[in-house]
């Protein structure tokens, strides 16, 4: 690879960092074709975009600072083969795909990431990976936001509620009485 096209692959990450959530980094080295090309399947199927990432092209990248000091650094300590999985949508799913392809396979070794411009421990990755989707997220707040608005109704109900059933009683008494 001539420096020409470097550049331009630097530019690419460049753009591909700016927009993405997050950006997982695992270490690949020892799997197979098959098990590079399933994890690439189910990343694809989520929405995220896999590349090899050619370690001196991507110091590059985070040279000038532009995408914080935080990724400079990170680049600055990845060594040795390294796969990226950039997700722009759902931030948890990228991070739950990678760590379960993790477990499954020893080979595959996930490393310190980047959410946006902060840095991600490993265990940050395996605590992101443990979050429910956004739908269940969605869901819970909506559960959450309700449940003052059902209290609130349950106790206005409540009133009419007691005096029908005291005119119920009254009215029972009054016709079993002769």
């Amino acid at each position: 690879m001539n420096r020409a096209e470097k550049i331009a692959l630097a530019k690419e990450l460049k753009q591909e960092f700016a927009q993405a959530q997050v950006a997982v980094f695992a270490d690949y080295k020892g799997l197979s074709a098959p098990q590079a090309d399933e994890l690439r399947r189910r990343l694809r199927t989520a929405g995220s975009r896999v590349l090899v990432l050619k370690n001196n092209v991507a110091r590059w990248v985070f040279e000038d600072g532009s995408l914080g000091e935080e990724g400079k650094t990170l680049m600055d300590a990845v060594v040795g083969p390294t796969l990226v999985a950039f997700s722009t949508k759902e931030i948890s799913l990228a991070a739950k795909l990678m760590h379960q392809f993790a477990q499954e396979n020893q080979a595959f070794k996930l490393k310190d990431s980047l959410m946006g411009r902060k840095r991600l421990a490993v265990s940050e990755i395996e605590t992101l990976a443990k979050l429910p989707s956004q739908d269940v997220l969605r869901g819970l707040l909506l559960g959450t936001l309700q449940t003052p608005m059902r209290n609130w109704v349950s106790v206005l109900a409540a009133v009419p509620r007691s005096l029908v059933t005291v005119l119920a009683a009254i009215g029972k008494k009054k016709a079993s009485t002769p």
